[in-house]
């Protein structure tokens, strides 16, 4: 199969000058993950909900100094995006985007972006109507946060483990999971245009084998409650990979938490299904 056979079209794109939340917005409305951004029918770059989702970080001076409807696509976006023709293979499209990290390729034909195809496109392709393994074979370990962890320790964490993170309870029970796009498209601003704050207490022994007590901890801009998606869509690790992408697209979620016996064992990503399609 090639870009032709699996590709989206047509593409939603933004300008250069556009700003962010016009464009957060196109993602919203189209329930797309990137936006080509084009100027002059010219391919001048690629926004990705990653782009907006990484710059929530309360400390980021970009943040403090204007909000996203004044900012430009042009600061986020991502320069000269790798693209492919309409001929190329979905296996070199799928090792690409693992060899690269990232999630979709423009298709240019003639100098024309004619479409664009994504990790999603390669989920619906033969391709992996064909894989055989199973969940357990194939998923990763799971990394996981507190509900009550602040947003800026979320964004650290999900930048350093990719894109994925397990919220637990205090007694280690599943709670949610957070996505990149819990990141980008979270409603973060209040009348002032600021990030709001919100006071959080944990449950904490005052001392190994104490009474537990709640006990102020600090102000924050959000927790991962405020963002994390539930409830969790989850799969056995004995469950065959046909099984764990069908429920990924009825979903329409690209992560699965993999459970067993009430623990939870582990994650299979997307990428964990593109890694097969590779190989």
């Amino acid at each position: 199969m090639r870009a032709v056979d699996v590709m989206s079209a047509p593409v939603y794109v933004v300008a250069p000058t556009d700003n962010v939340a016009y464009a957060r917005n196109l993602m919203l409305k189209h329930r797309v993950s990137r936006l080509p951004v084009m100027e002059g029918g010219e391919l001048r770059g690629i926004l990705t909900k990653k782009d907006i989702a990484y710059r929530l970080r309360q400390t980021e001076p970009m943040w403090r100094r204007r909000p996203i409807d004044r900012i430009p696509v042009s600061v986020l976006m991502a320069q000269d995006p790798i693209v492919v023709t309409p001929q190329t293979g979905v296996r070199d499209i799928a090792a690409t985007m693992l060899d690269r990290d990232i999630s979709g390729l423009p298709v240019v034909d003639g100098g024309e972006v004619t479409g664009i195809v994504t990790k999603l496109d390669v989920m619906r392709s033969a391709h992996v109507r064909g894989l055989s393994a199973r969940v357990g074979e194939s998923m990763e370990d799971a990394v996981i946060v507190n509900r009550y962890h602040s947003l800026d320790h979320v964004i650290d964490t999900i930048k350093g483990k990719n894109d994925k993170l397990i919220v637990v309870n205090d007694n280690g029970s599943l709670a949610g999971i957070i996505t990149e796009s819990n990141l980008a498209f979270y409603e973060y601003l209040d009348d002032r245009m600021n990030l709001p704050g919100k006071d959080v207490t944990h449950l904490r022994r005052d001392e190994p084998g104490g009474q537990k007590r709640f006990r102020y901890v600090v102000e924050v801009s959000a927790v991962a409650e405020d963002i994390m998606s539930r409830p969790v869509i989850t799969i056995a690790p004995d469950a065959s990979l046909q099984d764990a992408v069908g429920l990924m697209l009825e979903h329409q979620i690209n992560s699965l938490v993999v459970m067993e016996d009430g623990d939870i064992r582990g994650v299979l990503k997307r990428d964990d299904i593109i890694k097969e399609v590779a190989k």
